[in-house]
């Protein structure tokens, strides 16, 4: 389950967001950390095919889909509920298998409590 990002850029006009980004991901949990402005939001739109790339390139492996990728976008001016706490950045990855479930059962919260603390 990795996924490969190769020489990866994205420019907007004349203005580059993310240049030659290179990584190769294995299975795990990954924090995408930066300034305002770095290229985080692009990177992850590029990855996820949100974008369309300038150059370089994403390859998942065999195992991986991009609709497994968890992402939470940054505050903008139209959606300004964000930014959520980290708790409910981590428990919002146990979304996509609630189905229309509107409360998160306590081993989905069980679960999210192992994973930040994994990250200590």
């Amino acid at each position: 389950m990795e996924l490969t990002i190769q020489n990866l850029t994205k420019t907007y006009g004349n203005k580059v967001a993310l240049r030659e980004f290179s990584y190769t991901f294995t299975p795990g949990i990954y924090g995408i950390l930066g300034a305002n402005g770095a290229g985080k939001s692009t990177l992850m739109k590029g990855l996820l095919g949100l974008k369309k790339p300038s150059a370089g390139s994403v390859t998942f492996g065999e195992d991986l889909r991009a609709r497994e990728i968890g992402y939470l976008p940054q505050q903008t001016p139209v959606q300004k509920d964000f930014p959520a706490s980290v708790w409910e950045v981590v428990l919002s990855g146990c979304l996509s298998g609630m189905g229309l479930r509107p409360f998160y059962s306590k081993a989905e919260k069980d679960k999210a409590v192992r994973n930040m603390q994994a990250l200590e």
